[in-house]
Formats: C-alpha cells, structure tokens, sequence
C-alpha cells in the first residue's frame, strides 16, 4: 500500500502492499494471534487509501506469496508529541517463515521510507509479558521511551475528587481541566452540554489549541477530523458548548487490533479546553460523556499515553481514574 520504494535482499521481495493482500495478511495475523482481526485491516486499509502519505504498508513475497507485512503510521501531535515521527502498529511474519530476519529486513524498509517522509523517530507498544516481541524490539535497536500508557474502564463513573485536588504543575501543552470542585450530583456534562464533534467545528478546535500551545497546528487537526468522520466505525469524539460556543473537546477512537490486540478498546489522544474555562469542569463534562458513550457500545476500556513527566496530565488522569496499562511504549531514533 504506501511503500515508495521496492528492495530485493536475500530470501524474498520487499515491496509495497496493495489491496490484494489484505486477506493474505489477514490469514498470517490470525496463525500469530489466534483470532481474526479483520476489522482493524479493513480500516487501516481504508484509512491508507484516503491518505497515502500518512502510512507506510511493506509486504515480504516467496515468490507470489505473501509471507511477511509491517504496517506504520506517521504521527505529529498526538499524545502531546512535537516533532514528526510514525509508529510501528503492527508487522508479522508467516511461522514457517520466522526465524530468517524477516522482520528486521521489513522493518528496514518501512524506515527507509519514513526516513524519506521526514519522520526522526519510530515508536511501538507491547505488553510486558510479550517477550519474542520485546527481544525483537530490543535486537532491532529500540529501547524504552519515557513515556507512559494508562488506561480505566468504562463501565464505573467518574471517582469523586481527592482531597488534594489542584495538580502541583498544570500541563504545559493542553489543559484537561480539572474535575476539582464540581458538584457529583449535578454531572459536569449538564453544565457544559457535549454533543458529537462535526466537521464545522475544527475551527474552534484549533483556535482552542493554539491559545493552549502557541502553535497553530492546522494539519494535526485537520487529519484527526478526518479520522473522526470518515475513518472510524463509531463516532465517539465530542465537543463540549457554553453558551453556543465550543470550550472543549475530546478526540478519541474506537481500536479494533492496534499494537497486536485482539479485543476492541478506545483510545484517546487529544483533548483540549479553551482558556477561559479551565478549571470550570469542561474536561469531567467531556470524560464523562466519553465514558458513558462507550460504556452504551460495550467498549470496556479506553487508553491514553502520555510523557512520563506530564504531572499536571498525570494528575487530571489519576483523578479520572485512570491507572498504568500494563503496556511498554519503545522508540528508536531513525535518519541520523
């Protein structure tokens, strides 16, 4: 699919995926996984055909057959990252042919190519008990980023505030509003109405972020609408209103198998309140509208990663209930 460059090296050809492989790759992630994660492919493939240049699709061919795929994705301003890199979402090689390099010589590709896409640093998650996945990040040269992957359920409601319940640091990128001092019998989100996020709304969103951060970052944006409109199965992102006008909002997917997961889990990576509401309960009114939208589609668990330093985030998190996944974030630097 969005490979820009072919490699023959050893056993096998390198080259792009395309649309024809998506049942091939399909059948060798079930013979790893266990189970079929069709519906991850099918949006990922959609996703990679609506915008090339956001992904990197390399498949490893015996001859007409597929025996080997690594899917990536360009990542800027997710997760409150700077800085241009892509992560590393899913790769597998056939059983009968594992053990041949296979893997470091996709992964070699995907970099070249990334590289060629201005993309500086390559990143993945694993659980912690996956130790064939971790050994193959650890020989391919990536080491533990400082960063963290919490997650909660989202079946209970939001925990009542702890007696300490200002952060020491507020964080430095966006605010996600403190749920200090709100009345629990009254939910935030009857204050703040939240409603699913439309296409009119992005210049809200960016005018919120840019107040928060300083940067304008258009293209962020304009990409994660896209994904929240077009390229999710559910709608799940919100904006939350006062007085007609936007003053926060929240962007969140529904994740049917990235990073080799078999389950369906939601995974929230930007969320944002205007200035002048901080503090007022816009992000207790959005989580807890995100929370119990899920909980109606039977999704149990949403995720979020963050930088292990982010104490202000941590601390908003915690009070959401939010706890340490049992994830590990890896990072490899990549172009020099």
């Amino acid at each position: 699919m969005m490979a820009d460059e072919r490699s023959a090296t050893g056993n096998g050809d390198i080259g792009p995926l395309t649309p024809d492989d998506l049942e091939a790759v399909i059948a060798i992630d079930r013979k790893l996984s266990g189970a079929s994660r069709r519906g991850f492919y099918d949006k990922r493939l959609a996703a990679a055909l609506a915008a090339p240049h956001d992904f990197v699709y390399v498949g490893l061919r015996d001859g007409e057959t597929l025996i080997g795929f690594a899917m990536a994705r360009l990542l800027e301003g997710g997760f409150g990252r700077t800085g241009r890199g892509a992560a590393l979402d899913a790769i597998g090689v056939d059983p009968e042919h594992s053990g041949r390099g296979a893997g470091r010589r996709m992964l070699a590709a995907v970099e070249a190519v990334l590289v060629h896409k201005g993309a500086r640093e390559f990143v993945s998650q694993a659980p912690w008990t996956n130790h064939k996945l971790l050994a193959f990040f650890d020989a391919a040269g990536f080491q533990l980023a400082p960063r963290l992957v919490l997650d909660r359920d989202t079946a209970s409601v939001l925990p009542e505030p702890s007696a300490n319940e200002e952060p020491d640091e507020q964080p430095a990128e966006i605010d996600y509003s403190s749920p200090g001092g709100d009345d629990f019998s009254t939910l935030a989100r009857d204050r703040f109405p939240v409603r699913s996020m439309q296409e009119q709304d992005l210049a809200a969103l960016i005018a919120i972020d840019r107040k928060a951060t300083g940067h304008d970052r258009r293209a962020y944006y304009e990409r994660k609408m896209r994904e929240a409109l077009t390229q999710s199965g559910v709608r799940i992102s919100l904006a939350a209103e006062s007085e007609g006008a936007i003053v926060g909002f929240i962007m969140a997917g529904v994740d049917f198998g990235e990073f080799g997961r078999t389950e369906p889990e939601a995974v929230m990576d930007t969320i944002g309140v205007a200035p002048d509401f901080r503090e007022r309960g816009v992000g207790t009114a959005l989580m807890s509208q995100l929370l119990n939208n899920l909980a109606t589609l039977r999704v149990e668990r949403v995720r979020t990663e963050l930088a292990w330093n982010d104490f202000g985030l941590i601390a908003y998190l915690d009070e959401c209930g939010f706890r340490p996944c049992q994830r590990i974030v890896v990072r490899r630097t990549i172009g020099g």
